[in-house]
């Protein structure tokens, strides 16, 4: 029984020392492949990918209020001085309304201070006074219940700030007619006329000022180009300045981040040879541009390789004749300097 023992045992310890000797001879072919091919296989070349791009321009205007039409979508290839869209604003108009309004009187008390002050040009701009005072009060008292409203969360800012630009319209119509019928009072002095000259200069500056906001109620693509992207829908309300789309140009080039030991071969003015492969295409372009993009972007090397640290530039390139079909975001693989 016990010499039945001994051979089981024996044969469990050959049995182990077999399965490491394969462990051990496994791993140093692995080491010794690793070795190999560390030694006798050369690193092929770096490869330098960049991306397409090009310029967007943003549609944006002076004239706050309702997108009322867009007449371009997505996508769409515009001319330079098409219209894109419709900006429609009833607070801008009533402020011509407002303007033409004070130029007609401006323009009639100069008229009158020049045909001399009668008892009816002096009646009629007291009545222009008392009108103007009226309607400054109505409007100080919308202001002053919408500043409450707004306060309170009611309102928005925006209907505050039209109220507030009505009230002080309305005020400095109060204060050019009381000016007139002081004026018509006193009799046309040298003065005097001065004085009505100016206003109906200033009524015209008015006038001319609402006329540069209106003149963006229609907004123009300022080139030619691509529609890409379109904020607003109809109907929505936009502020100044804000955007309203996106217009990209057709001047499409190549950009590439590439170590400064590659620019030996890369210089300005110089072509390059890329591969497009969204579209299988080889072709040439011209760099145009080439800047440091700061230590951020340092390349940095390993104490192991013996390298060195190399600085990354920003390396851009433009197709010599257009490319169909190229567009932004498409890879682009840079494969030498001619």
């Amino acid at each position: 029984m016990d010499k039945s023992l001994n051979n089981d045992s024996t044969e469990t310890t050959g049995k182990d020392k077999l399965l490491i000797l394969t462990v051990v001879i496994i791993i140093l072919i692995v080491a010794a492949m690793a070795v190999a091919g560390f030694l006798f296989i050369k690193q092929g070349p770096d490869t330098v990918q960049g991306q397409a791009d090009a310029t967007e321009v943003r549609i944006s205007g002076k004239m706050p209020g309702r997108v009322a039409d867009i007449y371009v979508e997505e996508g769409s290839h515009v001319k330079a001085g098409d219209t894109l869209v419709h900006i429609h604003s009833t607070l801008v108009e009533a402020r011509m309304n407002q303007a033409k309004a004070m130029e007609d009187v401006a323009a009639a008390a100069n008229r009158k201070v020049d045909a001399g002050t009668r008892s009816q040009i002096i009646s009629a701009a007291h009545d222009l006074w008392t009108q103007a005072q009226a309607a400054s009060g109505i409007t100080e008292k919308t202001y002053n219940r919408l500043e409450n409203l707004f306060r309170k969360g009611v309102v928005s800012e925006q209907k505050r700030d039209e109220a507030k630009a009505a009230y002080d319209a309305a005020k400095a119509a109060e204060a050019a007619a009381k000016s007139q019928y002081e004026l018509a009072k006193s009799g046309a002095q040298k003065e005097d006329k001065e004085a009505a000259a100016a206003m109906v200069t200033a009524a015209r500056g008015s006038v001319e000022e609402v006329n540069a906001l209106l003149e963006d109620q229609y907004l123009l693509a300022p080139c030619d180009g691509e529609i890409t992207v379109i904020y607003p829908q109809v109907s929505e309300l936009i502020a100044t300045g804000a955007p309203v789309m996106t217009l990209q140009k057709a001047d499409h080039w190549a950009t590439f981040n590439v170590r400064e030991n590659l620019l030996k071969d890369i210089t300005l003015g110089k072509k390059i040879k890329v591969y497009i492969p969204a579209l299988d295409v080889h072709t040439d372009m011209k760099v145009y541009y080439i800047k440091d993009m700061g230590t951020y972007a340092n390349w940095q090397a390993t104490k192991s390789t013996g390298d060195y640290d190399a600085r990354t530039f920003e390396i851009k390139a433009r197709p010599e004749k257009p490319i169909e079909n190229f567009r932004p975001g498409m890879s682009v693989i840079y494969e030498g300097a001619e």
